[in-house]
């Protein structure tokens, strides 16, 4: 009887790579009421007042903060939808995307 060896076969996956992740930053102003900005990150950004606040404040502080971090098309999405909440009520309010480095 002849002996055969089966040699496995190796399957060649190709690596998918994550996708770039971007930032949603908040960009202030001084017309938006900061309650109303604390409204729109508890909506749009599912965050909790505490955050929010701390958010808002350093946005004021600093000029801008880095709210979240999403893939490309959920950042630009929410970024979107809470900029055109502020447009909605008449305020100048403005979130902005870029990728993180």
């Amino acid at each position: 009887m002849p002996q055969t060896t089966t040699v496995p076969r190796t399957k060649l996956r190709p690596k998918t790579e994550r996708p770039k992740l971007h930032k949603v930053i908040l960009v202030n102003d001084d017309f938006t009421p900061r309650e109303f900005v604390v409204t729109v990150l508890k909506g749009e950004f599912h965050m909790s007042e505490d955050q929010a606040h701390r958010v808002m404040i350093t946005a004021h502080q600093r000029g801008v903060c880095v709210v979240a971090v999403f893939t490309r098309d959920v950042a630009e999405t929410k970024a979107t939808r809470a900029t055109e909440a502020g447009k909605a009520k008449g305020y100048p309010l403005q979130f902005t995307t870029e990728p993180e480095e």
